[in-house]
């Protein structure tokens, strides 16, 4: 898998760090301490400028029209585009900025730790991600560390995006759930109003604090409640079906019309909730916990992406996010109504 993080030629260093831990692409700095958000962005090397100017249409005359409608970014340290074709709209949010706000959302909040921070690309994507104390606890062993994440680009791209993302410590894998009539994050555009928004989003805190304590309840009760292998199996189908086709074959029993591709992966979750060392808790294996767990975890540890970017975009708000929502919705029907819940309608 590629990493696409972001090598600086001026020093020299790729643009990441993590505390105490290697991350899976062994670049970047390893710091003992965890840092201040200040002390982030210079290990991280986020410590650049991003100014957004108009672009320029060489005329066949030799003449030069600077645009008023469409603009281009770059970094001030080393002059690399990140952005062309950008609207006028678009108002650059300083990484300085950015985690600024994210110091007043967790500023002074005890047990909050800066974790990792970096950027991809040429640096128009920078992201942190700060660890928050306590833990989510299903039964007695099973423990979901809590985080928030922050990320943002410069390219003209995407929201400044701040999410709560559950991570189980077992297998690190992304418990990323927004539960119903409940979000889990906030995107903030990057126009004129951006600044006033993000002053706004502190109270994605209050709300993780509240998800954090449903979000227990909801797991710890489905841990309780058993599930055979042909439900689980069915459960799977049905979280992993990509369009109405597939879905009406499930639902008419022409299961051998299936694809390929869709009948080995689901094969593969099936076999991540069987026979993976971190699916043998007595939480998970079995239960409607593990069931919800197989589908998140195949996308953090066995599906293979082509980059880490496309991974985490997958994960926190593309199908892998999709899919796992998916999967909450019919494990939470499954809790109330147990297999009529998972009857193809």
């Amino acid at each position: 898998m590629a990493h696409d993080i972001n090598y600086n030629e001026q020093t020299q260093q790729h643009s990441f760090f993590s505390v105490k831990e290697k991350a899976w692409h062994n670049l970047g700095q390893i710091i003992e301490q965890y840092p201040t958000s200040a002390e982030a962005i210079e290990h991280a090397g986020l410590n650049f400028e991003v100014l957004k100017r108009p672009n320029i249409h060489p005329l066949p005359s030799g003449l030069n029209i600077i645009s008023d409608n469409s603009y281009f970014t770059f970094r001030t340290d080393n002059e690399a585009v990140l952005g062309d074709k950008i609207g006028s709209d678009y108002e650059v949010v300083q990484n300085t900025e950015a985690f600024s706000f994210f110091d007043s959302i967790v500023g002074g909040k005890d047990g909050i730790l800066y974790e990792t921070a970096g950027a991809l690309g040429n640096g128009e994507i920078i992201f942190i991600t700060a660890k928050l104390p306590d833990y989510i606890r299903v039964g007695r062993n099973d423990c979901i560390e809590k985080y928030l994440f922050l990320t943002s680009s410069h390219d003209g791209t995407g929201s400044i995006t701040i999410a709560f993302t559950p991570v189980r410590v077992v297998c690190r894998n992304t418990l990323n759930a927004a539960m119903r009539n409940q979000i889990n994050c906030i995107k903030i555009r990057h126009t004129a109003s951006a600044g006033d928004k993000l002053k706004e989003a502190y109270k994605l805190l209050g709300i993780t604090n509240q998800l954090s304590v449903e979000m227990e309840a909801i797991y710890n009760r489905w841990a309780r409640v058993r599930i055979s292998d042909p439900e689980l199996k069915k459960l799977i189908q049905r979280a992993m079906v990509p369009n109405r086709e597939v879905l009406e074959k499930l639902r008419t029993g022409k299961e051998e019309e299936l694809s390929s591709h869709f009948t080995n992966m689901v094969s593969s979750v099936f076999d991540y909730a069987m026979t993976s060392p971190t699916q043998q808790e007595d939480t998970t294996k079995g239960t409607l916990f593990g069931a919800y767990n197989a589908v998140t975890g195949y996308f953090q540890n066995v599906r293979n992406f082509k980059t880490d970017e496309s991974k985490f975009k997958s994960i926190m708000y593309g199908t892998g996010f999709d899919r796992s929502q998916t999967a909450f919705n019919l494990c939470a029907d499954f809790a109330k109504e147990g297999s009529s819940a998972l009857l193809f309608n």
